[in-house]
């Protein structure tokens, strides 16, 4: 009697068969990946020290710890194969060389706030390159300057400038945890937006290690590189180790204000008229408005604005200025602080009244599962529109939906689109955040909220930019669109790519064909190269 196998005992057979080949290759490469790191790194301090792989007990933490979204936090989320954390530029440059010798994908995390993870995250084979130990800040007050590492975050530049001078600051964002590698390569604002434009708009010079491992300041990399790093992201063209920043000048007083309107309270009146000035009024004023869903006097559903304000002057000055240009708002002296600059800087990141050295926390206070995406507006948003976002407002249920818009104009105006990648220029009156945020865990939770974030930007499109409907970087947004695993289509590319650069994509995909034809820096939205530009 002849023997024969079941399909389904063939099926089990070959996949056995398959994952062991799988483990197999992953094992080797993995292998291979750490012996070449020995033999290429030039360090004091042997890499093997700063090398997490699953097999270390402290691999998880470093890994969690500046994952900063827990939708990326999930058990089929896809980890590293190894995580290093270089302690100098030696280090970076092995991971580059290694990396590409044996096929694996890098991934390069400063401060973990990537929106959709990509600093962390990959579907296919993967290393995070963490620069959390390579933070320093080397201040130059006579100069005027910094040198900053890419691991630094932004409270850190603040702290360190703060302990320098009370003269100078710099014109970053608010979020004190945000590292400064992605944070400055994507654009980069904060409330010092009107004054001084960009965080990019104010970089001096830079260090990357390309993707043949070499270390390039401004002067070897080239002019066109430098502009592309300043706005188009970093983690298209290599791996930036650290930013030399143009510090501003701040006055020794500033003034600050938190002012929230219901409904209830003229809220639309005023919300209207804010969008009539706010871009308009004297480039030392920025106010910012949140709009979200509250619980009113009656306990009913209402929906409140928050005006959040820094004038770089004193309160006087500010009342007169608010008075001719918005009266509406209602501002009066009790509602404003006299502060020092970097005093705002805690006031906007909610840390008034505690020490200084809040801002060294590299950790959240609490994480949350977020969505977000963004918007830029031509004209101010209508009044007949405004009922359906308060509609959209009250549909969230045990979560916290947001509108952040923030006012442009001032400097802004006066820096031609083409200067850097970023182009939201003149003519872009407002940027718009979209944002919700839960702590439900589950994916069907997740799911109703993000669709709740779609929904919102949906019922927008007709009052906000087109042709094409502009975006941030630094919102990531991989709803836009996406490169394919491994591939990067320009067709598909410049799906999103007009959005967050508009014409000056096509500029940093010359740049990009040039510097990494091999397109080893990779990932869901980085740069294309072209066949056309290598012709």
């Amino acid at each position: 009697m002849g023997f024969s196998i079941s399909a389904a005992t063939y099926i089990l057979i070959f996949t056995l068969l398959s994952s062991t080949v799988s483990w197999a290759a992953s094992s080797s490469v993995h292998e291979n990946f750490l012996q070449c790191l020995s033999l290429n790194s030039n360090s004091s301090t042997a890499i093997t020290n700063v090398i997490y792989t699953p097999q270390n007990s402290s691999y998880s933490s470093v890994l969690d710890f500046s994952i900063q979204n827990l939708r990326f936090t999930t058990s089929s989320t896809p980890e590293p194969q190894v995580i290093v954390t270089p302690l100098d530029v030696s280090h970076i440059q092995a991971a580059v060389i290694c990396s590409k010798k044996v096929g694996l994908q890098i991934r390069v995390r400063s401060g973990g706030h990537d929106y959709e993870g990509l600093s962390y995250v990959s579907e296919v084979p993967f290393i995070i390159v963490d620069l959390q130990e390579l933070r320093s800040t080397n201040i130059d007050v006579g100069h005027g300057s910094a040198w900053v590492e890419a691991g630094a975050t932004l409270g850190e530049v603040y702290y360190n400038i703060a302990n320098k001078t009370a003269t100078y600051g710099f014109p970053a964002g608010i979020c004190p945890t945000v590292g400064v590698g992605g944070h400055l390569s994507g654009g980069g604002y904060g409330a010092l937006l009107r004054k001084y434009g960009l965080a990019a708009d104010n970089i001096i010079d830079a260090y990357i290690v390309d993707s043949n491992g070499r270390l390039l300041n401004r002067e070897s990399m080239g002019e066109d590189l430098f502009w592309a790093i300043r706005g188009g992201g970093g983690a298209s063209f290599g791996i930036i180790t650290s930013w030399k920043i143009k510090l501003v000048p701040v006055p020794s007083t500033v003034t600050v204000f938190r002012v929230t309107r219901t409904l209830e309270q003229d809220g639309e009146k005023i919300l209207l008229k804010w969008q009539q000035v706010a871009d308009k009024l004297h480039e030392d004023i920025f106010i910012r408005v949140i709009l979200q869903a509250v619980n009113g006097s009656q306990g009913d559903r209402t929906v409140s604005s928050t005006y959040e304000s820094l004038f770089l002057g004193n309160t006087s000055r500010l009342l007169s200025l608010m008075n001719e240009s918005f009266p509406e708002l209602g501002l009066a002296a009790d509602d404003c602080s006299e502060i020092s600059w970097i005093e705002s800087v805690l006031y906007f990141a909610g840390f008034s009244g505690q020490p200084l050295d809040v801002l060294l926390n590299r950790s959240q206070p609490s994480k949350n599962y977020f969505k977000n995406k963004s918007d830029f507006l031509k004209e101010p948003i209508p009044e007949t529109a405004l009922q359906g976002i308060w509609s959209l407002f009250y549909q969230v249920e045990n979560a916290t939906g947001m509108m952040i818009i923030s006012p442009y104009g001032g400097r802004m105006n006066e820096i031609p689109e083409t200067e850097t990648p970023f182009p939201h220029r003149k003519g872009s009156l407002y940027s718009i955040q979209y944002i919700v945020f839960w702590l439900e865990e589950g994916e069907e939770v997740s799911k109703r909220h993000i669709e709740w974030a779609r929904n919102l930007y949906k019922y927008m499109a007709p009052y906000v930019s087109k042709f094409p409907r502009a975006a941030y970087l630094n919102y990531r947004d991989l709803d836009l669109g996406r490169n394919k695993n491994g591939n990067t289509s320009y067709a598909q590319a410049s799906i999103w790519g007009l959005k967050y650069y508009k014409m000056n994509f096509n500029r940093l995909v010359q740049v990009k064909t040039k510097v990494d034809p091999s397109n080893f820096f990779w990932n869901e939205q980085s740069i294309p190269i072209s066949s056309w530009w290598k012709n």
